[in-house]
């Protein structure tokens, strides 16, 4: 039987969601997980796939997997026995039956991110934010940003360009909005490439400090620009916020 996860969690001291051998991820832990509950109650683990994958010491509110496996526990119970064994990094929010097609990937319609930059140094959050430690120009910032929405080549914002099937991707909608002492960057797309928001969100905040033309984000999606990867921010700011599906019949 096939099961819909909803999770969330601190990446900081994880190399990533994909499990690694010899490393510890946010995958091999859920699994490792799993397999301790069934061999204390009955049940066999088959498969975990998640929506896709993040980078070491990037966070999740709402990271979405499938799991395939046999087992005679009921949802709620399994989840709160998996969350009963599971580091306090990592929360599984909810555990459903879905239909056996369901896939956590390729269902998908889209995945919003979340960049979180502070105007100060803080001594609580330096895990979940990134410092910038000097004035930003929101607008030229909004301004830079908004060239990115619609389908475009992101080949420059991606650490991996060649490594990509294709890097044509949808951006459905973004947004700059001002909280306290946070800039909060949102950006909604029918998928991400390699480190391609903590690039695109790196070149907004040069733009921001003046220190690159706010066309810059324009001019690197019509030509590839191998420079703005030395513009990326760390990964302790960015946050998979939550995953969209759209329904599919049993037939698709």
């Amino acid at each position: 039987m096939r099961y819909k996860m909803v999770l969330e969690y601190d990446g900081s001291n994880y190399s990533g969601w994909q499990q690694q051998q010899n490393a510890k991820t946010i995958q091999g832990t859920l699994i490792q997980t799993i397999e301790k509950v069934f061999t204390a109650h009955g049940g066999m683990y088959i498969d975990l796939q998640g929506s896709g994958r993040t980078d070491a010491g990037v966070h999740a509110y709402g990271q979405v997997a499938h799991l395939d496996c046999e087992t005679r526990l009921k949802p709620r119970q399994f989840q709160d026995m998996l969350n009963a064994e599971m580091p306090p990094s990592i929360n599984i929010l909810s555990l459903e039956k879905v239909p056996p097609r369901f896939h956590a990937r390729h269902w998908a319609s889209s995945r919003h991110y979340l960049y979180r930059i502070s105007k100060r140094r803080n001594a609580f959050e330096r895990k979940y934010i990134c410092w910038v430690d000097q004035p930003l120009n929101i607008l030229a910032m909004e301004h830079a940003l908004k060239d990115s929405l619609g389908m475009h080549d992101f080949a420059s914002f991606s650490r991996k360009p060649t490594k990509e099937k294709s890097t044509q991707v949808l951006v459905e909608s973004v947004s700059i909005t001002e909280q306290d002492d946070l800039i909060l960057v949102r950006i909604q797309a029918s998928h991400f490439l390699w480190n391609m928001v903590r690039n695109l969100v790196g070149t907004l905040v040069e733009v921001g400090k003046g220190n690159l033309p706010a066309q810059t984000v324009a001019n690197a999606l019509k030509a590839y620009d191998d420079s703005i990867n030395s513009h990326r921010m760390p990964p302790a700011g960015l946050f998979l916020e939550r995953v969209d599906y759209q329904r599919k019949s049993e037939n698709d």
